[in-house]
Order: structure tokens, then C-alpha cells, then sequence
């Protein structure tokens, strides 16, 4: 057994002296001191046990559990090199698996025999891999990583003439099922700090890649384990999987190959795709939001061939929606699980829940924030509001705090055209920090007038939507039965709450390149940034549902066919498009670069969204369109436009869909 130091220094006493076992010569004792010197305690050698009592031992393969063990991080900084004199050495760092071999070398300028050891042992042996004469190390057998230190000397003046190259010595990787039958773990313990990427396919060639991710950084930055879930495959099939590191002192290893066999995927929407133009899609996933009918998993991504590749799902009641699933910078997802908020009632129907949910790529819930619990903490604030619900969106901002779109009502009395007591459902945001602890509140009732209500009153402004503006920090709210976007004084919770303006018709803004009021959008969905700058001229696109369009004097709508018209001169009553508009808030005007008009078979009554892609495309989804939601990439800069890539979800809404690059923030697949 070797002697292990931990806090005590080595005195000189202790080499070379009568009855020691460093008694060896003064160059095993030099090594020693200079290893000390390093730093590198609890970890290196100091006086050696003869050979024959060391022993090496060999995992026993057992079946891996389907949750990866939580070891202790190191307690100590890895090594690092070390040249003292005239010898150096090459490499200066490495790192190998049990058994690899590296061929180190090393010179004198002034010449002279170069002897080898490793962790203070000449030679090395079974316990910190052995050396050659040559410099031809072979990585010992270990039970968890580790790091051993290689050391040449040059014989004869081995205290003052040396050099040291540290070695990790990592443990092959373990692969561990999850709570998802389409996602593993992939658990490698680092002795020093560095990050993982695992590369995985259906055979060794691979084909896709993971983030990376690095070592822990808490309690300290020595390394430790890292467990990276793996998320992207195929139901029911064989997978290849091998972790690259990427050591901070600039080393790079390649793990073992590894093998994983996923499950059975639940139950999701079907999803039928086409490329109808021939023209070549944006590379990436896509994310759909199964709104109706419920299914076990409404969550899912397809590659862009329509297979499922990852899914969530959750235990609620059949009220229960799961709005827009979004992915974090951290790798997680933020979802909101809800009732519709129109219908406060569905609140009592047992099993329901309403949560704002952070869950992991296996499924697990890291972190969540029931409306109860924001009520009860509203309340500790002093507020005297009470929130029915959590519905349609929620917003995270670049700091950690979370924007939450909540609904309330509020009694009125004899308003115009509703005699007696009209309860009325409108909008509160709510900004929480990091601890979903409440510190900006914005109230629909304050800001609006209460008599302004085109559109299913008394469910009075049913938003939708919430964008952060980068450029200035404040909000866009998208507020559906008012037909308007909003801008909101909102400087990142700093702000008064004040409405800077109101886009849409009956708003602030002229419509450039369109007809007013028909152009305008009606009860849309999902707006998104269109442009990098989010202020002063910026472009705008959405879901322009439609729903309550309006139409000039004189111009009568076709309301044939549940309003999608009969294809004749005039206009159908009920169309849904997709504009992108560019906005600017000096000449407040609003003019259309693009609008696209779908067919009265995608008249889309609700949900939905459009985003600008990388490649220029716009991916729009008409959620509710009559055969199924239609999710459809379309080239805008070609008339007629072409759909570029399709895909059909017959008999399901899909309140959102995206196209991500992939399941890990900047990876691209």
C-alpha cells in the first residue's frame, strides 16, 4: 500500500534516513519533495511498500442501475507540469483509460541518462502504471479515475534537473437508462476539470453530438462526475454512443464505445411529413406543442422525416394543456401545464394541476412554481390580488427571473350593453426572480379600458404571447381578443407598467402596404422577432388567425361554408394569414414586407405561431386548421410562395412548433 500525504509536509529527515523505505537513494526522495512541491496531495507518492504488497484490482462488469451513482468530487487541484533545470518533457499532460499506453519523452540540454518514474516509484508499478527505460507508459487498472504523475530525471543531479507530466487516468464511462425510454445518461468521473460531448449514431460512425458540458464547479473546480443525458434517437433501436473530453490544461481523450438500446416511444400526435417544392429544408428539429386532443406525451420532436425522437409528458387531468414547451440555456425546458383560462371553472376538476415547470431532457421536474404557492407568496408581498391561473405563456428573461402570464377576474356592474354583474377575465404579469419569488406585477385592469372589447367579452384580453425586448427591456405583450401587441414599460421590473404602444387596428400605427383595416391581424398567436434589433425600425411575424377580421365600409365578407367563403369575388369572412410587418416607432408605421395568405382549408381559428429561420424561411404553424394542424416551412422570397417542408398532424392541434437545431443549445444536426 502507498503511502498517501494529505496535509503533512515531507522533512528531509524522512529520505534517505537509517530504516526508512525511502532509503533508497536520494533521487526517489528528490522526486518525492519536488511532488510535494507540486501540490498534488492525497494523491501522489511518497515512501514506497516493496512491489509484492501492491495490488491492482478489477471491476466486476455488473448491470448498470438506471440512475448513475453520485461519487465524491475530487478534494484536490489535479497536477500540473513542472521543469526544473535542463530536462524536458513530452507530452506535458495526457490522458489515457485503463491499459492505453503513451510513449513520453525526454532530454537533457546539458545530455546524460534520463531515468522514469511515476507518482515517486521508479518504473511505476500495477498500482500507477508502470514505465519503461524508454519513456513507454502503460495505464495501470483502476475503480475510479485518478490522476498519476510521470517524472523524468536525469541521472546523477535528480534534484535539481527534472521535469513532470501529469496523467489522467479516467475510468470508462457508464450508460444508465431514465424515466424517458428515448434518453440515457452518460456518467465519466473527470480527475481534473474539462467539459464532455458524447457523439451518438446507430453505428461508430456516429453522426450527431451532444453539448458540452463540464466537470462540476461546486464545491470547487478539481473535476468530478459528470452525467450528461443523451436525447435525439429513435424508438426501439440499437445506439453507438462515446464521450470526447476536453481537459482544461488543453488535452483531449476519447472514451470507450458504448452501447444503448432505446424503448418504446408513448403515444404522440402522428406527424406525415413533406418537402412539396423539392427545395432543401433548414437543417434541425421540430418541436410541436399537442394542445387537443390529449394524449399521453404532447410534447414531442421529430427529425425532419417526421420520426419521434424525444417526447414528455406529465400527470394531470384531462383539462390540463401543456402550453409552450421552450428550451433554457442551461439544456432544460420551461413548461407551463394549465387549464384554459377562459373557463376558471376547470380549476375544481380533480387531478388538474397548474404549474410552471423547469424539467430536465429525461423528464424530471428540477424546479416548479404552482399558482397557489404565487398566490400565497403575493399575498406575504401585500397584494391583495388573487390569480385564477397560469395560461398560454411564460417568459424567461436573460437575467433568471421568469415572466409569468396569469389570469384574474374582477366584477363590473352595468357596463354598457351588459346590464347587472358581468364578470370580467383579464391579465396580470407577474415577474418572478430566481427563487419564483414575485417582484414586478403589471395589471391588465389598470392599463385598458374596460369598454374596449371587439372580441368574446367578457373574457375581456385572453393574451397569448410575451416577448422580451433585448434592445430597451421591455415587454410585447400579444393580447388576443383585443387584436393588439402591446409595448409595456416594463426595464426589467424597474419600469412604471405604462402601455408605450398599441399595435393593430384601432391602435397607434398607420398600415403601410395593406388595406385597413383588413390587413391588420385578428386575435393572432405566437409573434416572434423577426429581426436582431428589437427597437426603433424591427420586424414583426405572427399567426394572423383571423377570427374577427375586420373588413371596409362597404365590402361584405362571404360567410359560405362556416365562413371560409366560396372562392368567389368577395372575400370569406374567416382567413387566416401569416404577415411579417416592419415596425417603427418614430414614424409609427406599420408596413407589410410579407403576408402570406393560407387557403380557406387552413383557416386557423386558434394557436399557432411563425418564426423566422436561419436560412430565411419562415416556419408557421396553423395549429387548428380543420384536418389537423398544418406545420409548414415557406420560402418568402419567392412568389408564388413555395412550401418548402410540411408537416401534417391529422385529427390534433398543435399550439406551437419550432424548428430547433437540435436538443442542445448550439449543436446543430
Amino acid at each position: 500500500m502507498l503511502k498517501i500525504f494529505t496535509t503533512r509536509k515531507m522533512q528531509a529527515s524522512e529520505c534517505g534516513g537509517s530504516g526508512q523505505q525511502c532509503s533508497h537513494g536520494s533521487l526517489l526522495c528528490g522526486v518525492q519533495m519536488a511532488l510535494l512541491a507540486l501540490g498534488v496531495l492525497g494523491m501522489l507518492v511518497g515512501c514506497f511498500v516493496p512491489p509484492a504488497t501492491q495490488t491492482g484490482t478489477t471491476p466486476t462488469p455488473t448491470t448498470p442501475p438506471s440512475q448513475p451513482p453520485t461519487p465524491v468530487a475530487p478534494t484536490q487541484p489535479a497536477p500540473t507540469p513542472l521543469q526544473v533545470g535542463s530536462v524536458t518533457v513530452q507530452p506535458q499532460n495526457a490522458a489515457l483509460a485503463p491499459g492505453q499506453t503513451m510513449q513520453f519523452t525526454a532530454a537533457s540540454s546539458s545530455g546524460g541518462q534520463i531515468v522514469w518514474l511515476v507518482n515517486g516509484v521508479a518504473g511505476g508499478n500495477s498500482t500507477v502504471g508502470t514505465i519503461d527505460a524508454k519513456g513507454n507508459y502503460t495505464a495501470p487498472t483502476i475503480t475510479q479515475s485518478q490522476n498519476v504523475v510521470v517524472y523524468a530525471a536525469l541521472a546523477g543531479s535528480q534534484n535539481t534537473n527534472y521535469a513532470t507530466a501529469p496523467v489522467a487516468l479516467i475510468q470508462p464511462g457508464q450508460i444508465f437508462s431514465t424515466g424517458n425510454p428515448q434518453v440515457a445518461v452518460y456518467a465519466l468521473y473527470l480527475p481534473a476539470p474539462g467539459t464532455v460531448t458524447i457523439q451518438f449514431g446507430p453505428d461508430t460512425s456516429y453522426g450527431k453530438m451532444t453539448w458540452a458540458v463540464p466537470s462540476p464547479t461546486v464545491p470547487n473546480n478539481y473535476g468530478g462526475e459528470v452525467n450528461l443525458e443523451v436525447a435525439g434517437m429513435l424508438a426501439s433501436k440499437l445506439y453507438h454512443l462515446q464521450a470526447i473530453v476536453e481537459l482544461a490544461n488543453g488535452v483531449t481523450y476519447t472514451d470507450s464505445d458504448h452501447t444503448f438500446t432505446t424503448g418504446a416511444a408513448p403515444q404522440t400526435a402522428p406527424v406525415q411529413v413533406s418537402t412539396p417544392s423539392g427545395q432543401t429544408p433548414q437543417a434541425g428539429i421540430e418541436l410541436f406543442d399537442t394542445a387537443l386532443p390529449s394524449v399521453p406525451s404532447p410534447a414531442v420532436a421529430t427529425d425532419l422525416q417526421g420520426n419521434v425522437i424525444w417526447s414528455y409528458g406529465f400527470q394531470g387531468s384531462q383539462d390540463d394543456v401543456l402550453y409552450p414547451i421552450q428550451p433554457l440555456p442551461n439544456g432544460n425546458f420551461l413548461v407551463l401545464i394549465s387549464y384554459l383560462a377562459s373557463q376558471p371553472n376547470l380549476a375544481n376538476t380533480p387531478g388538474t394541476i397548474d404549474v410552471v415547470r423547469e424539467v430536465d431532457l429525461a423528464g424530471n421536474t428540477i424546479n416548479e412554481l404552482s399558482i397557489a404557492t404565487l398566490n400565497q407568496s403575493l399575498a406575504a408581498e401585500g397584494s391583495s390580488l388573487t390569480l385564477t391561473g397560469f395560461h398560454h405563456d411564460v417568459l424567461m428573461l436573460p437575467n433568471g427571473h421568469k415572466v409569468l402570464l396569469t389570469a384574474m377576474t374582477q366584477p363590473y356592474t352595468n357596463l354598457p350593453g351588459y346590464p347587472g354583474t358581468t364578470t370580467v377575465i383579464g391579465d396580470v404579469l407577474v415577474d418572478v426572480d430566481q427563487n419564483n419569488k414575485p417582484d414586478w406585477i403589471w395589471n391588465s385592469f389598470d392599463h385598458l379600458d374596460i369598454n374596449r372589447h371587439p372580441f368574446k367579452f367578457p373574457d375581456w384580453t385572453h393574451s397569448n404571447a410575451l416577448l422580451y425586448s433585448a434592445d430597451d427591456h421591455n415587454l410585447l405583450l400579444s393580447i388576443r381578443h383585443q387584436n393588439w401587441i402591446i409595448k409595456i414599460d416594463f426595464q426589467d421590473g424597474a419600469g412604471t407598467g405604462n402601455i408605450l404602444w398599441h399595435l393593430g387596428e384601432g391602435g397607434d400605427f398607420k398600415l403601410v402596404g395593406g388595406t385597413d383595416p383588413t390587413d391588420w391581424f385578428y386575435a393572432q398567436h405566437g409573434p416572434n422577432f423577426f429581426s436582431a434589433n428589437t427597437t426603433g425600425v424591427f420586424r414583426l411575424g405572427m399567426m394572423d388567425n383571423g377570427d374577427d377580421r375586420q373588413f371596409p365600409a362597404g365590402v361584405t365578407c362571404d360567410s359560405s361554408n362556416g365562413g371560409t367563403g366560396s372562392g368567389g369575388s368577395a372575400p370569406a369572412c374567416l382567413y387566416s394569414t401569416v404577415p411579417e410587418l416592419q415596425v417603427d416607432e418614430t414614424a409609427m408605421t406599420a408596413t407589410l414586407l410579407f403576408h402570406y395568405f393560407a387557403p380557406a382549408s387552413l383557416y386557423n381559428y386558434f394557436g399557432g405561431n411563425a418564426d423566422l429561420l436561419p436560412n430565411g424561411d419562415i416556419d408557421a404553424d396553423f395549429c387548428a386548421a380543420k384536418g389537423g394542424a398544418v406545420v409548414m416551412e415557406m420560402d418568402p422570397t419567392q412568389t408564388p410562395t413555395p412550401i418548402v417542408w410540411q408537416a401534417v398532424t391529422p385529427g390534433y392541434a398543435q399550439y406551437r412548433a419550432h424548428r430547433l437545431p437540435s436538443r442542445y443549445p448550439g449543436v446543430q444536426w
